[in-house]
């Protein structure tokens, strides 16, 4: 029941994959699930909830795991006679814990999902829609935002937190280098020019076994490389996410920049988008000068690194414009769930804006609502490094949170790590991967466009 792989290069013929499974979980369950029962018993966590308790599933860190803990007793003294019942699994089995219980009619009342995996459900008929119950919340957020949580005109999920990547950098070693300033204001972010110089000069200077950055595109982060594909100038979908728009200037542009990182060494070989090796592990051992990181590794950056050397945040490069990727994770709840007025209570009051601020400034998040941001959060940890990320995911767009909640985003994500592989490592050329992964990206906007219709 995981993922598939990805489409060979030139294949044409969608692959069956979760929305199969999900999209008929109620006749399965009606028919005894078959195969997935005992994967179901094996993995499921949680169970549905009754009238006066829900059920909850979520995972996170410690930090936010013991937040959830609090909100749910907090929600629980606001509303006597209720029980929330908060389970925390691993991220690597949530989504597979999810998908077994929705199939045996086990899923948890409310869970959290992050933002590309919202399509799958949405579409697939599994979410309850929350019309009319977070109207206050969606008044305070940005439509990219709500876009996230949103599929044919309905709302499905409370968009909790968001968080996106900046450029973490070493004043120390920029200095060694010739480098004496970083931009302070995102309007004065390094252009692609400029950030190719200021690495290069990095590589020349840095002591063997060093580099001068990596990015975070490792595992299922190969989505990250469409910020570069955006601050091009450039799309995966047309706007009505239909067919490819990767055969274009803007992303032969996107690609041969991100190409030049290995060709021209100014970044490790080992940590490509199939890599095993993890740059936030290479700049906490000082190898790197600069990493793309997000504001979600600030605090165990604060613990490894202690005070061996500082560090900065400075924004990201820009193209044609500037862009980031919409990193975070939405709270959902259960078309079957059992109580479903109070499961939409519940995320409405997940959403407000006295929980959303706690759980942000606790968890060292970035909160959705417009409101939250205009305020000062006292931040757990790295409050001077915040802002930088609070104004970079200003640089989403509508468009941009489009091309990453498809229905079938999943495929796509898997098609990019592998293609992006083949590019960067393998000596496949520019224009043969993007036509490759246009002939996978028009695969699945087949299904897209079936799902989005149902």
């Amino acid at each position: 029941m995981s993922p598939p792989a990805a489409a060979r290069p030139g294949s044409a013929a969608p692959r069956i994959g979760r929305r199969a499974v999900l999209a008929g979980s109620l006749g399965a369950a009606a028919a005894g699930l078959g195969g997935c029962a005992g994967l179901t018993r094996r993995v499921s966590t949680t169970s549905r909830g009754s009238q006066d308790r829900l059920t909850f599933q979520t995972y996170g860190t410690d930090v936010e795991a013991a937040i959830y803990l609090e909100l749910a007793a907090r929600f629980e003294r606001e509303h006597r006679g209720v029980t929330v019942e908060v389970t925390t699994v691993p991220f690597r089995e949530a989504a597979t814990s999810i998908d077994a219980g929705l199939v045996s009619g086990t899923a948890p009342d409310v869970f959290r999902v992050d933002y590309p995996t919202m399509g799958v459900y949405a579409s697939t008929g599994q979410l309850l829609a929350l019309d009319g119950a977070v109207d206050e919340l969606a008044a305070d957020v940005s439509p990219a935002f709500m876009e996230a949580v949103s599929q044919g005109g309905s709302v499905y999920g409370v968009p909790q937190h968001v968080d996106t990547s900046a450029l973490l950098v070493r004043p120390d070693v920029l200095r060694d280098a010739g480098i004496t300033s970083i931009p302070d204001r995102i309007e004065d972010a390094w252009t692609w020019e400029e950030f190719g110089e200021v690495a290069a000069a990095l590589r020349d200077a840095a002591p063997a076994g060093n580099a001068a950055f990596a990015v975070n595109w490792q595992a299922f982060g190969a989505f990250r490389w469409l910020n570069f594909l955006f601050q091009a100038g450039g799309h995966v979908y047309d706007t009505g996410l239909e067919s490819s728009t990767l055969e274009t200037p803007e992303a032969v542009r996107a690609l041969d920049f991100t190409r030049s990182f290995f060709t021209e060494r100014l970044v490790p070989q080992t940590t490509s988008t199939k890599a095993a090796t993890y740059p936030d592990a290479l700049f906490t051992s000082g190898t790197l000068a600069m990493v793309y990181a997000g504001n979600f590794l600030l605090p165990s950056f604060a613990e490894t690194i202690g005070d061996r050397f500082t560090y900065a945040a400075t924004y990201l490069p820009r193209g044609a414009r500037r862009a980031s990727e919409l990193g975070g994770n939405a709270l959902v709840a259960t078309r079957t769930a059992t109580n479903p007025e109070l499961a939409a209570e519940f995320l409405a009051f997940l959403g407000a804006p006295a929980q959303m601020r706690d759980f942000c400034a606790a968890s060292v998040l970035l909160p959705t609502r417009e409101s939250l941001r205009d305020q000062d959060l006292d931040f757990a940890v790295s409050p001077d490094l915040m802002p930088v990320y609070t104004d970079q995911i200003t640089t989403i767009e509508q468009r941009d949170v489009a091309d990453v909640t498809t229905p079938t985003f999943a495929e796509v994500n898997l098609s990019l790590a592998n293609e992006l592989e083949a590019c960067f490592l393998e000596g496949r050329g520019t224009e043969e991967t993007l036509r490759s992964l246009g002939e996978q990206v028009d695969a699945a906007a087949t299904l897209n466009r079936r799902d989005l219709a149902s």
